[in-house]
């Protein structure tokens, strides 16, 4: 049984640093328990409960995962690997002090594998990442996300009924607000989507909000369910241990930022200065992945096991800063955090794309007890260590295009 995490150490190991030299000779689960600060494990959030992650071991899954562990949960993952790396757990499991995870390799969509993972196992609640995310496929393959996305997501809620594990936390997206009409945006903005990605994660809320409002049958436990709307992950663990590693062309600005910093890109394509911001270029809302795993073991905390749902049995949050940054404010923080000068080419504007987009978090704030502490320096940076020390992301350099 786990008893000490990685964030832990972090923490508790800073009075300690006179001693520098000893330190360097202790190996981190020494150092927690050298610590009086240091929590058992009885007094840990998540204490005891069990909880399934699908799509554990992509970027936003396997942070989540190592804070999990830390808030003292057990978890077991579910993953395909189609855009991940085991080698993101084997490094989770490092961090995490040499713990070994529970993984299943298994596609969601496969009803008879996951419903071994379900009789092997009994579930508190689960987080639910697992799902196709690329824009652009998604506009030339929508057969491929719907079947993905929704008809995984079918075969995942059915399970959780019959196994009595009805509380889920959704990783659902900023893009089912579609045309943003007003910034910040608040959770009760109209809903809308531009391309078939976004319309996945709308159908999967539209599911799980009817699965909410259905008649309980007797013996059955009610619904609990917690739908996070995250606007830009970005950034990656301070210790460059892990972090994003999309396959192929990055489709996201910072890992592509990086790529060009390290050398694998010749230069970054800014799509449009022409927009009614500071700089003319399209501002978003960057936030920092642990801020947004931080984000899931609050809602597993607060909303699944705790109070702020309130007499509800779903309810939305938005997950991000609150504050927009332009592309340029992007490469400049890049070109800060790795000392070296990023060629862009400006181009003109992508169908579709909006002028700026940030979030009203203030629910979350309130309700779920959480918000995002981190600075777009601050995730740059770790964007930046993460990618210097992972030049080829998990895999070897031939195996990297």
């Amino acid at each position: 049984q786990v008893t000490s995490c990685f964030a832990c150490y972090c923490d508790c190991t800073l009075p300690l640093l006179r001693f520098s030299s000893l330190l360097l000779l202790l190996p981190p689960l020494l150092l927690l328990r050298m610590s009086a600060s240091v929590p058992s494990s009885s007094d840990l959030p998540l204490h005891g409960r069990h909880i399934l992650v699908t799509g554990g071991a992509g970027y936003i899954g396997s942070h989540t995962v190592l804070h999990l562990i830390s808030s003292g949960a057990r978890v077991t993952i579910v993953d395909n690997l189609s855009n991940s790396n085991l080698e993101a757990l084997a490094r989770v499991e490092k961090l995490a002090g040499g713990i070994k995870l529970a993984f299943y390799q298994v596609d969601i969509r496969d009803a008879v594998a996951m419903e071994k993972v379900f009789q092997e196992n009994k579930f508190d609640a689960c987080i639910h990442f697992a799902g196709l995310k690329a824009v652009g496929e998604s506009v030339a393959q929508p057969m491929k996300y719907y079947d993905h996305n929704a008809g995984g997501s079918l075969v995942l809620f059915q399970l959780l009924t019959k196994y009595d594990c009805k509380r889920i936390v959704f990783s659902s997206s900023a893009t089912v607000y579609g045309v943003v009409q007003e910034n910040p945006i608040k959770e009760t903005a109209p809903l809308g989507t531009l391309n078939p990605y976004g319309q996945t994660k709308y159908v999967i809320e539209g599911i799980l909000r009817d699965l909410a409002v259905a008649p309980v049958p007797e013996k059955e436990s009610p619904w609990k369910i917690v739908i996070l709307r995250y606007f830009n992950p970005i950034g990656a663990h301070p210790s460059g241990s892990i972090g994003e590693d999309p396959l192929g062309i990055p489709n996201n600005l910072l890992p592509f930022v990086m790529q060009v910093a390290v050398g694998r890109r010749p230069e970054v394509n800014v799509f449009g200065q022409d927009y009614p911001t500071s700089d003319g270029t399209g501002v978003r809302d960057y936030i920092h992945v642990e801020d947004l795993a931080l984000g899931h073991v609050a809602a597993i905390e607060h909303g699944i096991f705790g109070g702020a749902l309130c007499d509800k049995s779903c309810d939305s949050f938005n997950l991000g800063t609150g504050k927009g940054a332009s592309v340029l404010e992007v490469i400049a923080a890049a070109e800060k955090a790795s000392g070296k000068k990023i060629p862009y080419k400006v181009g003109p504007r992508r169908t579709g794309d909006i002028a700026a987009c940030y979030a009203d978090c203030s629910k979350a704030n309130n309700l779920l007890h959480w918000r995002a502490a981190k600075s777009l320096d601050e995730a740059v940076a770790d964007s930046w260590r993460w990618q210097s020390q992972n030049p080829h992301g998990y895999a070897a350099p031939e195996n990297k295009l």
